[in-house]
């Protein structure tokens, strides 16, 4: 049996890579870039400010606490979106099966490709020096037969680093995993699967699919399978548009509706813009709202007419804003997406990536 040779990037603490690139004072210094503000997060932390605890998503109040000497850096990322098009164009050198996660990752099957080369490991060897040659950044690199074992070698020896997972060691490598490094697995899974006695990779396949069906649903599957180094999913160079949305953190608290109106209102303009670009034609429109206190609600509504400008999300969005229920509490995000595409929407084409500012310090509980 011929095994599929996938590969994973990982550029190394980015967007801060890339200001101490640019002005190089920061090194040796503990910096994060961020917003310094009274609702700014972590975006990135280099590795002498992870040594302090920080990391991505906590809030920079925090970090400051944490690390007294915390230099934070404005993000700028029309920059850090250059540097990603020539990393992904030295990707084009090898192979056009590229999937891109972020400005920062992606997944490439090097199975057939452009140089001819054997061994998967000579290509990510060869992909992280023409990386420092022409950025003048690192990035570590995961090697193996399939995508969940190549994320997780990426991880293993950062930073500049470069793991591969050969099959037949596939099984002792996931044998020492903590279940946390899975897909899908995030603090709450985590939390169950520690209650169930399950702490690693190797007691995750002491449980029957049964037992985690039952558990977690449809990712019980994954995680039985992940649990054997089972990982068919493709590398996936092109994608159906699914929605689209955009959100935003206020720095101080929405109380009044009117306010809450008005800043859907610009919401909506960004909304109306990003579907124009996207071509996307979607039925249902979603609000979402997370109150002072981090609880979220979504309300939607679907229409027999494609939502597209602003004068309709606006209507729906006055419609949906009266069943929030408030109950006297502020809200510290909206957000507005319009969702469930019209037959033949959804345009194919490369990964759109869309950064919110602030950002939400509170990050989603699973990650894909």
């Amino acid at each position: 049996m011929k095994h599929r040779k996938i590969i994973h990037v990982d550029m190394d603490a980015f967007f801060v890579s890339v200001e101490e690139l640019d002005h190089p004072s920061l090194k040796g210094k503990p910096v994060v870039v961020g917003h310094d503000g009274p609702r700014g997060v972590v975006s990135t932390a280099n590795y002498v400010a992870r040594q302090f605890g920080i990391h991505s998503a906590l809030p920079i109040a925090v970090a400051h606490r944490l690390c007294p000497n915390l230099v934070v850096v404005e993000p700028h990322f029309s920059r850090y979106k250059e540097v990603s098009q020539q990393v992904h164009a030295i990707f084009h050198e090898y192979t056009d099966l590229i999937e891109p996660l972020s400005l920062d990752e992606a997944y490439l099957d090097v199975t057939e490709n452009k140089r001819g080369m054997e061994l998967a490991v000579d290509i990510a060897r060869e992909i992280k020096q023409k990386i420092k040659q022409v950025t003048g950044l690192t990035a570590s690199a995961g090697v193996s037969y399939c995508k969940f074992l190549a994320k997780v070698a990426s991880d293993f020896r950062k930073p500049d680093g470069l793991c591969t997972v050969h099959p037949e060691r596939a099984l002792e490598f996931i044998d020492n995993l903590k279940v946390e490094q899975l897909w899908g697995v995030g603090e709450k899974t985590a939390q169950h699967m520690h209650k169930m006695g399950v702490f690693t990779g190797k007691q995750l396949r002491a449980m029957t699919l049964q037992q985690l069906t039952t558990q977690f649903g449809k990712m019980g599957k994954v995680f039985y399978n992940f649990a054997r180094g089972i990982d068919d999913r493709p590398v996936v160079t092109e994608w159906v548009r699914k929605s689209v949305g955009c959100e935003r953190t206020y720095l101080k608290d929405l109380t009044k509706e009117e306010d809450m109106l008005a800043e859907l209102g610009i919401l909506a303009d960004e909304l109306e813009g990003r579907l124009a670009r996207n071509n996307f034609k979607g039925r249902t429109l979603v609000l979402k709202v997370k109150f002072s206190d981090f609880r979220q609600t979504t309300h939607s509504v679907t229409e027999n007419v494609v939502i597209e400008h602003k004068e309709i999300i606006m209507a729906l969005v006055k419609q949906l804003l009266h069943e929030v229920d408030f109950q006297q509490m502020s809200v510290r995000l909206l957000g507005l997406t319009v969702a469930n595409p019209v037959e033949e929407g959804g345009r194919r084409g490369p990964i759109q990536l869309y950064i919110e500012w602030p950002p939400d310090p509170q990050p989603e509980e699973e990650k894909s």
